[in-house]
C-alpha cells in the first residue's frame, strides 16, 4: 500500500505557473505508475496526465498538452505536475493517484490509491 500527499496548489492569475508535488510513502514508490487527475465542482474527476513507473513514458489529456508536464523522482518518492500558462478552466482540485497494476489507463477506476487533493484556482 502507498500513501499519497499532494501539495503546491494555490490561487494564481491567468498565464501563471504552478508546480504540484505528490509525496509517496509506504511501499516502494517506483513500483507504481502515477497519474494526475482533477475535479471541478459539479464535474466528474478527469484525467490530466500519467507517467510510467520508470519515467520512460508520459501521456496527457488534450486540454493540457503542451502546457503541463508530469515528471517523477523515484529517489525522492515524488511525482510532479508542472503547470504553465494556466487558464481559468484549469481551476479544480488536483489529485495524484497510483496504479500498481500497470494498466496505463486514463480512468480514475484504474488507479488503486489516491491523495487527498490540492486546490488550484486560476483567476481571470
Amino acid at each position: 500500500q502507498v500513501q499519497l500527499v499532494e501539495s503546491g496548489g494555490g490561487l494564481v492569475q491567468t498565464g501563471a505557473s504552478l508546480r504540484l508535488s505528490c509525496a509517496a510513502s509506504g511501499r516502494t514508490f517506483s513500483y507504481y505508475d502515477m497519474g494526475w487527475f482533477r475535479q471541478a465542482p459539479g464535474n466528474e474527476r478527469e484525467f490530466v496526465a500519467r507517467i510510467r513507473w520508470s519515467g520512460s513514458t508520459t501521456y496527457y489529456a488534450d486540454s493540457v498538452k503542451g502546457r503541463f508536464t508530469i515528471s517523477r523522482d523515484n529517489a525522492r518518492n515524488t511525482v510532479y505536475l508542472q503547470m504553465n500558462s494556466l487558464k481559468p478552466e484549469d481551476t479544480a482540485v488536483y489529485y495524484c493517484a497510483a496504479d500498481s497494476l500497470y494498466r496505463q489507463g486514463n480512468l480514475a477506476s484504474e488507479y488503486n490509491y489516491w491523495g487527498q487533493g490540492t486546490q488550484v484556482t486560476v483567476s481571470s
